[in-house]
C-alpha cells in the first residue's frame, strides 16, 4: 500500500475520532487539506449537541383583505332567504399540502368557482400543484362560496385558508 494513501486514511481516521469536518495540514512546501460531509441522516459534526436552527418554511399565507368597515346604517349580510348570515357556519376550504394555487384547470380557462357560486359536495374548488402534479381540492360540504382568501399563481401552505363556504 502506498505510504500517502495510509497517511491519508490516518488523517480521515483522526478527523472521524475528533468528529472534525474540515483539516489542513501543511508539512514543508507540500499542503493538503481535506473535507468531509456529514453521514447521511446524521447532523453535520459541528452542531452535535448544539441546538439546531429550524428549517425554513415556506411563505405565509397572504392575508386575507381586511374586512370593508360597517357603516352603523347597513343591513347584516343575509342568505338567500333575507335571514342573516350565522358566520358560526362557515366552513374554512384549508390547503391539504403546500404548493401553488390554481383557481382554473389550465391558463385561460374559466376558474372552477367564484364568489357566489353553489357547490355541492365533492365538486372541485381549485388545483394545487406540488412537485408538478396537479391536485384537486373538492368542497366537503354544500354551499356557497362567500370568500376566495388567496389569489390564482399564489404559493400556499398547509392549513392556509384557499375559501370561505357557506
Amino acid at each position: 500500500m502506498d505510504t500517502s494513501t495510509s497517511r491519508l486514511d490516518e488523517i480521515a481516521g483522526l478527523m472521524e475520532r475528533q468528529g472534525l469536518s474540515r483539516v489542513r495540514i501543511e508539512e514543508g512546501e507540500a499542503a493538503i487539506e481535506l473535507e468531509r460531509g456529514p453521514k447521511p441522516g446524521a447532523f453535520p459534526p459541528q452542531a452535535q449537541g448544539a441546538a439546531m436552527p429550524p428549517a425554513p418554511l415556506p411563505a405565509p399565507c397572504p392575508p386575507s383583505p381586511a374586512p370593508a368597515p360597517v357603516p352603523a346604517e347597513a343591513e347584516p349580510l343575509t342568505d338567500a332567504e333575507g335571514k342573516p348570515l350565522d358566520m358560526s357556519k362557515v366552513v374554512l376550504v384549508e390547503a391539504p399540502m403546500v404548493g401553488v394555487y390554481y383557481a382554473a384547470p389550465s391558463p385561460g380557462a374559466d376558474p372552477f368557482v367564484h364568489v357566489g357560486s353553489k357547490v355541492r359536495k365533492g365538486d372541485t374548488l381549485c388545483v394545487i400543484e406540488a412537485m408538478k402534479l396537479m391536485n384537486e381540492v373538492t368542497a366537503e360540504a354544500d354551499g356557497e362560496i362567500v370568500d376566495i382568501c388567496v389569489a390564482d399563481g399564489d404559493l400556499v401552505e398547509y392549513g392556509c385558508c384557499l375559501m370561505k363556504l357557506y
